[in-house]
Formats: C-alpha cells, sequence, structure tokens
C-alpha cells in the first residue's frame, strides 16, 4: 500500500531478472546439498559411475569391436554426457515451480525466472562435471584428443535444448495432469538409455533399425557429437537440423501451454494433488 514503484529501463528490468534468474540458480544447485561443490561431486560420481557400468558391460558382451576407432572410454562419454544432460534438463524443468507455487506470490518471481534457472543451474552442473571428469582422464590415465571441440561442445547445448522443449511441455501438461507427466517422464528417462543411440554406432545400424531411433532428436544429437569427437568418424544416418528443429517446435509449444496453464491456473489444483 504504501510501496513506492520505481520505474527502471528496460535495461534495468532486463539486469534485474538476469539477477534474479542467478540467485534461483543458485538455489536450485543447492537444493540437493547446502553446498554447492557436493551437488557437483555428486553428480560427477553418477556419470563415472554410469561410465564405467558401461564400461563393463560392453567388455563383457564384448561389444567393443562395434565402438568408433578410438579411445573407447571418450566414446562411451560422448553418450552418456549428453544423455545425462538432456534427461537432466528435462526433470529440472518438469520439477521447476508452477503458477500455483507458493513462491510466485511474491512480486518479482514468475515461471520465466524458475524455468530459466532450472536449465541454467543443470548445464552449470553438467558442464562443470564434464570439465572436470575429462581433465582427470587426460591427467591421470591417458592424453585425449577431441578433433573439433567446439562444435562437439555445441552438440552438448542441443541436447540441452532439446531437454529443454520436452520439460516446457510436460511443465505445461503437469497441473492438468500430474501422474501422468511423472509416468511419461520417467518413461522416456528409461526408454532414452537406448533410444537415445549412446550405446551403438549410428552408422552400424540397418535402415531399418535407425527407422527406430531417428524420431528422437537426441539421436541425432550424440551422433553428430561423436562425429565432431572423432576425425575418423562422419555421421550419415543423422542430422544437425532436425533437433534444433525440433527443440524451437517443442518450445513453442511448451510456452504457448505454459502461458494457457498459467491464465487458468487455481490453488485448488495443488491441495488435489
Amino acid at each position: 500500500m504504501f510501496e513506492q514503484r520505481v520505474h527502471r529501463s528496460k535495461v534495468g528490468s532486463a539486469i534485474g531478472i538476469a539477477e534474479l534468474i542467478y540467485h534461483t540458480a543458485v538455489h536450485s544447485i543447492r537444493k540437493t546439498h547446502r553446498h554447492a561443490l557436493w551437488s557437483i561431486a555428486l553428480n560427477m560420481l553418477q556419470a563415472v559411475i554410469f561410465v564405467l557400468s558401461f564400461y563393463a558391460m560392453f567388455e563383457l558382451l564384448g561389444l567393443r569391436r562395434n565402438a568408433i576407432r578410438g579411445d573407447f572410454l571418450l566414446y562411451l562419454m560422448s553418450g552418456i554426457f549428453l544423455y545425462m544432460t538432456h534427461v537432466k534438463t528435462l526433470g529440472a524443468i518438469t520439477g521447476s515451480e508452477g503458477a500455483t507455487s507458493a513462491m510466485m506470490k511474491h512480486a518479482p518471481m514468475n515461471t520465466a525466472v524458475t524455468i530459466g534457472a532450472a536449465a541454467l543451474s543443470t548445464l552449470y552442473i553438467q558442464v562443470l562435471s564434464l570439465v572436470l571428469i575429462l581433465f582427470v582422464y587426460h591427467v591421470v590415465f591417458t592424453p585425449i584428443t577431441i578433433d573439433q571441440p567446439v562444435y562437439a561442445f555445441g552438440m552438448l547445448l542441443l541436447a540441452w535444448f532439446t531437454g529443454i522443449g520436452v520439460g516446457l511441455v510436460l511443465l505445461a501438461i503437469k497441473p492438468w495432469a500430474p501422474q501422468f507427466v511423472s509416468v511419461f517422464s520417467q518413461i522416456y528417462q528409461r526408454a532414452n538409455m537406448i533410444a537415445s543411440g549412446k550405446m551403438f554406432v549410428a552408422n552400424s545400424l540397418p535402415a531399418y533399425m535407425v527407422a527406430m531411433f531417428d524420431w528422437n532428436p537426441l539421436f541425432h544429437a550424440i551422433d553428430q557429437c561423436r562425429g565432431y569427437v572423432f576425425l575418423n568418424y562422419t555421421p550419415h544416418n543423422s542430422s544437425l537440423a532436425y533437433p534444433f528443429l525440433v527443440g524451437v517446435g517443442l518450445c513453442m509449444l511448451g510456452l504457448m501451454g505454459e502461458f494457457y496453464t498459467r491464465r487458468h491456473a487455481s490453488l485448488s489444483w495443488d491441495a488435489k494433488r
């Protein structure tokens, strides 16, 4: 009632929103543990366990001969890092604060801030974990060479971007069908253990099997990433434009759905869950 409104310029408003997203992202990182370094350490441990488990599986089943000629662990990590970035971004976006959250009662907060913070905090943790794991592997075990590191990192960002798109669509549906979103999210993440293509080389697949996987934008991102990581691998069964276009389409659908949901949001939805 007695609050004095301060009119800021567009640049000032943008800086204020960026600062708000930053603090929300820090809060999101520290949700799993009070100390941010422990959150990063836990994510690194999960990635290392993934790599070691797949390494053991490939060794036991004798599948190493089907991998790309080059560093075998780098081959595994090129798929696992993109997979983890994609699914963790999806989970963070889907689990972000919605329009009926108590946090939205505070004036500066809105769903755009929470969505942006969830996406940026996930990217920060994944990129830092990736850099640290590759650094330790390069220094302690064996030197590695990435053919085109900038483009390979771009494929990581593409996997992150498509994860944002899928997460936005699920976030828009979540208030209307929370149980469906929860079940679908788990099924999608489990299905991508195979459908993402991180366990095999796309060029070695016959045409009828490529048709089973090429609907998945993550499949294309991982295969293109391996083309940039390894000098002697050129992707033939994947596209660079497809995951980008799918990500843009999903983001547009998700933002429109989230806007519609926000306009019709009711606090009673949370009470029914």
